[in-house]
């Protein structure tokens, strides 16, 4: 019995130093860590929305083989919520396509700048605004935007800044007006705020003007104008413009496989 004990142990031993040497070996660790050459998707959710928006798009992008990371957007402030996604993105090893939806168009068009592992941007039904632009502003630019009369009253905040909320009664015909009723009702409850200083602040760089960009939107939106997001998309010098007939705000919701697609042809670019 202590014979068979002790080859017991010498047969543990030895399995532990193999595991040991197979850890201290780079090729095995690479192995290990690395299951795809494909670059990381980021994706950053705008105001009245959270990171459960991308959930459709995620399952696409997962069943294709993607790593994808669903960043947390405060929608405190354009440079604040732009430093957090920034270094997130510092963090990742490899390529990595960041993606944007509304008000995470300029998270990511400030977050972007300076990166030199982001290869492209998408833009989600988005803002992609200049340098001294704001997302107030050009969705001013344009006819077609009825977000002021279906907000709810100004939450006061402690620094005298207001959070600003869609009314839930409003929210669908607003935001979701293509999503099942039910799916928008609970939208609705789940919205996350943004302050109004931040809808307003202006951008301070504008990282299309040097990365690759795509943009996808829908002719219903009544967020973001779609002719607002002609004109940034022209502007910008769009790789691909994918405009889908009586899309809501929340195309990424409607039409998650659409979305995914213009997301991976990014990914694919050179």
């Amino acid at each position: 019995m202590k014979r068979s004990t002790k080859r017991l142990g010498s047969a543990l031993a030895g399995a532990l130093a193999l595991a040991v040497m197979a850890m201290g070996s780079p090729l095995v660790a690479h192995a290990a860590t690395s299951t795809s050459h494909k670059p990381t998707v980021v994706l950053v959710h705008g105001a009245f929305a959270d990171s459960s928006s991308w959930n459709g798009v995620i399952r696409h992008l997962q069943s294709d083989g993607y790593r994808v990371i669903a960043a947390p957007n405060e929608l405190r402030s354009v440079k604040g919520d732009a430093a957090e996604v920034n270094s997130l993105v510092r963090s990742i090893s490899g390529p990595v396509v960041l993606v944007g939806h509304s008000y995470g168009g300029p998270v990511i068009s400030e977050a972007a700048t300076g990166l030199q592992n982001v290869k492209a941007l998408v833009y989600v039904a988005a803002f992609a605004p200049d340098v001294g632009e704001s997302a107030a502003e050009l969705a001013g630019r344009f006819p077609g935007s009825t977000l002021g009369p279906a907000l709810a009253p100004p939450v006061s905040l402690a620094d005298g800044g207001k959070d600003l909320y869609i009314d839930q009664d409003k929210f669908r015909a607003q935001f979701a007006a293509d999503v099942p009723a039910a799916q928008a009702k609970l939208m609705a409850v789940s919205q996350r705020p943004i302050t109004d200083a931040a809808l307003h602040e202006a951008s301070t760089s504008a990282a299309w003007k040097t990365i690759p960009s795509w943009f996808v939107y829908g002719t219903a939106d009544l967020n973001i104008p779609p002719a607002a997001q002609a004109f940034m998309a022209k502007r910008a010098h769009a790789k691909d413009v994918e405009v889908i007939k009586g899309a809501s705000h929340v195309v990424m919701v409607s039409h998650p496989e659409a979305v995914a697609r213009l997301i991976e042809a990014a990914a694919a670019s050179h």
